[in-house]
């Protein structure tokens, strides 16, 4: 019997890889398939790049339905929106062997609420209703950003039932709002005797983007520091990334430990999963995969994108990383702190940051559509 691969060895140690892409030929030309039989794929990740790269490489794989429902009218808005939920319920349908093997503990695919939503709380619980009864398929996950509406949102979602992906998350206290929301909405549930065995929940942590912006807030320093504070300055680079990850990794561990999760996890809930976000580096003079290597640890899940899971499977190190060298990771946030870096300040300003990106993101993606909408009725125009 052949070995494992390194990336299906990752479920040795508690972790599930899944894919941050997805894209029309990947599902229909079975390389989603081949994913999940050989790497032991465990979900996707999705959200408004993902679909604007999928749309923008995707050939022609798309051009039949743009131009069936260009000719019913629809807009290019509405057009993408179809596109994502077909797309999704495809891959919910070819990960559905896993979510059942797996008892519900895995195989799903994620949907994003509409960035616009991101500070409208009533309209995400709406949407996240909508995208749900939409897919139709009980390994959907919606995913809604842990911003201060969608806290309550998130909150809403996972009393009605939802398997919700909590998304632009960054530090430890946006970690820990959305995990004090899944308590609540299992004790909710309790409360009134619905069921909790079905649903499920992922705590999305993003990672490089925490390195991208700390680094460039140390060269900031870099102009009036001394050549020792140049020396300290230049250890922190590129380390903030993973050692907030740890201590978030810590804090997860924390909850579970705790009594209130005891008492509902002999109810029969699951486990509110770690799952690492932005994995893929960005920096060339960095390991390829060393977010990936760094973060690996019991009930979490890894998103990567196809460069960092190819990677990853040619040199990664399947190894229980995450909660080593915690001593390490609270000293290294101890020295940014002194310079003046506040993890809660930065995580407030990546989380806008982040919903901006994923709106603009999704601004391209409606772009992309139109020029195929209008090439489609322009063809029927003249046909």
């Amino acid at each position: 019997m052949p070995a494992a691969s390194r990336v299906a060895q990752l479920h040795e140690f508690g972790q599930s890889p899944w894919l941050d892409h997805i894209s029309r030929e990947l599902v229909e030309r079975g390389g989603l398939k081949k994913l999940v039989d050989r790497d032991g794929l465990g979900g996707l990740t999705t959200d408004p790049a993902v679909f604007e790269r999928a749309l923008a490489g995707g050939g022609s794989a798309y051009d039949d339905q743009v131009r069936e429902l260009a000719g019913e009218g629809l807009t290019a808005a509405e057009i993408l929106d179809r596109i994502q939920v077909d797309d999704v319920r495809a891959a919910c349908d070819v990960l559905a062997p896993v979510y059942m093997g797996s008892g519900g503990e895995d195989g799903f695919v994620c949907i994003q609420v509409g960035p616009a939503l991101a500070q409208d709380t009533q309209a995400s619980i709406a949407e996240a209703q909508r995208l749900f009864a939409a897919v139709d398929r009980p390994n959907a996950m919606i995913g809604i950003p842990g911003t201060e509406e969608g806290v309550p949102a998130i909150l809403a979602s996972m009393r009605d039932g939802l398997n919700i992906a909590c998304t632009q998350l960054f530090t430890v206290g946006q970690y820990e709002a959305v995990a004090d929301v899944y308590l609540d909405a299992l004790e909710y549930r309790l409360r009134r005797d619905l069921t909790i065995r079905a649903i499920s929940s992922v705590a999305g942590v993003a990672v490089s983007r925490v390195d991208a912006f700390v680094d460039a807030l140390l060269d900031q320093h870099l102009p009036t520091a001394d050549e020792a504070e140049r020396r300290r300055i230049a250890v922190l680079k590129g380390r903030a990334g993973i050692a907030n990850a740890k201590v978030v990794y810590e804090r997860f561990r924390s909850y579970l430990g705790g009594r209130s999760w005891q008492l509902i996890a002999a109810s029969g809930a699951k486990v509110q999963r770690l799952l690492w976000t932005g994995t893929g580096v960005e920096d060339p003079a960095c390991p390829d995969v060393m977010y990936t290597d760094e973060l690996i640890g019991g009930h979490t899940a890894v998103s990567m994108p196809v460069e960092t899971l190819t990677a990853f499977a040619d040199h990664g190190t399947p190894l229980r990383t995450a909660d080593r060298h915690l001593e390490d990771a609270h000293r290294t946030l101890r020295e940014l702190a002194r310079l003046g870096i506040d993890m809660e300040r930065v995580g407030a300003q990546l989380q806008a940051a982040g919903v901006q990106r994923s709106a603009e993101a999704w601004g391209r993606a409606v772009d992309l559509v139109e020029a195929r909408r209008r090439q489609a009725l322009g063809q029927e125009a003249s046909s």
